[in-house]
């Protein structure tokens, strides 16, 4: 398992991948999972929206590595952010999964 400080970034980037791939037959640009999300043209519960968020937040830090004055990203995502990341994560996956399986 990733170390603690490694689940933020990871928990961004897999719901990002999951939000893209419900995009069938549409253009999916950007990283932002919350503006993904909104452009599905199915309904999506305002409480994953803020999840997104949430995960959003971890968006520009983990991909720009001036994004803190000091130290990488990495010191600044603990296991508490982990942890949280990557129960928004889950809660986007299971989302897709739930979308996906429908007829």
């Amino acid at each position: 398992m990733a170390a603690t400080s490694e689940l933020a970034p990871a928990a961004q980037q897999g719901a990002e991948k999951a939000v893209k791939a419900l995009h069938l037959g549409q253009e999916a640009w950007g990283h932002l999972i919350a503006r993904l999300l909104k452009e599905l043209p199915l309904p999506v519960p305002e409480a994953l929206i803020g999840k997104a968020q949430y995960l959003d937040s971890l968006s520009i830090p983990t991909r720009y590595p001036e994004a803190f004055p000091e130290g990488p990203s990495a010191e600044h995502h603990g296991p508490l952010q982990g942890q949280e990341a990557l129960a928004y994560a889950r809660a986007v996956l299971a989302f897709t999964r739930a979308q996906m399986a429908r007829p």
